[in-house]
């Protein structure tokens, strides 16, 4: 007997329906999957076969052939233990109404016990659910407040195995779940480990950061060890603006196929800080692999990418970043097909001047070879440096500034206004995909970006004086109507241009 189940599979960061096909016949006992299985879904056919007998029915001792369609895309995971089962138990006989079958979307891991555990990307699953018109999905207990993000289907929590065969045979329904009025509130709660208050000194350093969060701007900071270049990148999320619910949902998707959602937590509220070590891999900073999965620029999405100790990483993997930091998205290509991934992230670095990061420093003198400098700094290309909008000394924090007891600008003050700024810029970039001002191109500059009079003669000499390139002239641009959006002005003054040209590094690129 034939039977048929819906599931799905994740291919890049969007699901893909899957039809579970199953044919029980007679002939010798055997358990086949065909349909381009990975390891994972052949194993299923051993865990499927102890939970339906530890469950309380009948395995068939016939000849049991799965197929799973369409025969050209690779199937990978465990999640289609539970739609197996199903289809098995359907064509077996063991299961009546075909009727809540057809309408519906089986995803779950099967444990031997019949008990139906967590799975990764529920959420683009379940979103490709209700593309396709499918009523109702019956996934994992753990993973229903995940997938009650996606409005218009329902969602029935299963817990094991026989729970399921009881509700599709009309023996004991189980209860549609429903999501909590509350969540999106009590999600939204942000809990810091750093505060900037807790940073002493540093203020030109603290204005910078201020200004990257509210235009998205990419910072590089320089100086010698013990500076705090660290503690201040840190800190940098306590200041950053609230996630919209769009950009929230694309972070989940992103976190929920990598299988990194944390427990309890369906939908990330708070824009992810990513840290790699400088010995990440290409393929772990940019994503890939023989089966592409999303690298830290993707787990940044629409939140920060800090890389400590700058020139440590490898150059291969540093010039990566070129064009992920120009698209926002970064391409994979490999033999059984191409993926795309989002990377709209902010890149925050911090790194010495020189090998041993004393070149700068008043205090102590730099022991290093003008050949030994000149090499580490060659660790950076051009290109590459010319992508930061910002560049910054941090320099030695004194005495006096470390012991002052005076009350300092704590983080929910400066949040405020970079929230204002952002809001700002949402309203002005209303019926585009833009979402800050980082992210606009040239025809978007020559658009918004107005500048009075006084501001084109100071911008005309420092193109000059400076050498800019044509990508810094509109980073300058961009960075100049961030400062104007945080003063409240609609027009770029000389003294916005003039604070974002001071943020160029000292050689002009």
């Amino acid at each position: 007997m034939l039977a048929k189940v819906c599931s799905c599979a994740i291919v890049g960061l969007d699901g893909a329906l899957i039809e579970v096909e199953v044919d029980v016949a007679q002939g010798l006992a055997g358990f086949s999957i065909v349909g381009l299985p990975d390891a994972a879904v052949n194993e299923a056919k051993e865990r499927v076969r102890a939970a339906i007998k530890n469950s309380g029915c009948l395995f068939p001792v016939r000849r049991i052939t799965v197929n799973l369609a369409p025969a050209d895309l690779r199937k990978e995971g465990p999640s289609f233990d539970l739609p197996i089962a199903i289809a098995i138990l359907l064509a077996a006989g063991q299961i009546t109404q075909r009727q809540i079958i057809e309408e519906s979307l089986f995803l779950g891991e099967l444990s031997l016990d019949g008990s139906v555990k967590h799975t990764t990307g529920v959420l683009p699953m379940v979103a490709l659910a209700r593309e396709m018109n499918i009523k109702a999905v019956f996934v994992p207990a753990t993973d229903a407040m995940e997938a009650s993000l996606v409005d218009g289907v329902a969602v029935f929590p299963v817990r094991t195995l026989a729970e399921l065969v009881a509700h599709l045979n009309g023996e004991q329904y189980i209860e549609q779940y429903k999501r909590d009025p509350d969540l999106f509130s009590v999600l939204e709660k942000q809990d810091f480990s750093i505060d900037m208050a807790a940073i002493r000194g540093q203020e030109h350093v603290k204005r910078a950061l201020e200004v990257a969060a509210s235009g998205g701007h990419n910072i590089l900071m320089s100086g010698p060890p013990g500076a705090g270049k660290t503690l201040l990148a840190r800190s940098l999320p306590s200041i950053l603006p609230r996630m919209r619910i769009e950009e929230a949902l694309d972070v989940t998707r992103v976190y929920s196929v990598s299988g990194l959602l944390p427990p309890g937590i369906p939908l990330i509220m708070q824009r992810p800080f990513r840290a790699p070590h400088h010995t990440v891999s290409h393929a772990g900073l940019v994503g890939g692999g023989r089966i592409p999965r999303p690298g830290e620029i993707s787990l940044a999405h629409r939140g920060i990418l800090f890389l400590d100790e700058l020139p440590e990483f490898a150059q291969v993997a540093l010039e990566s970043l070129r064009q992920p930091l120009e698209d926002k998205i970064v391409t994979i290509s490999r033999a059984n097909g191409t993926f795309s991934y989002p990377a709209n992230f902010m890149l925050v670095a911090a790194m010495n001047p020189c090998p041993c990061g004393f070149l700068t420093d008043p205090a102590h003198e730099c022991t290093c070879s003008q050949t030994s400098i000149g090499r580490y700094q060659k660790r950076l290309s051009g290109p590459l440096l010319d992508r930061f909008d910002i560049h910054i000394e941090v320099p030695r924090v004194d005495y006096e500034k470390l012991a002052d007891k005076r009350k300092i600008e704590d983080s929910a003050a400066i949040r405020a206004r970079v929230q204002e700024a952002r809001e700002r810029q949402e309203q002005r970039f209303r019926g585009t995909a833009l979402t800050c001002n980082a992210e606009m191109g040239p025809s978007e500059v020559s658009r918004f970006c107005q500048v009075d009079s006084a501001g084109e003669s100071l911008l005309k000499g420092a193109m000059q004086q400076l050498h800019l390139s044509a990508r810094a002239f509109h980073r300058i641009l961009k960075l100049a109507l961030t400062i104007a959006d945080l003063a409240g002005s609609d027009v770029i003054a000389a003294q916005h241009l003039a604070e974002a040209i001071q943020y160029r590094p000292k050689v002009g690129l």
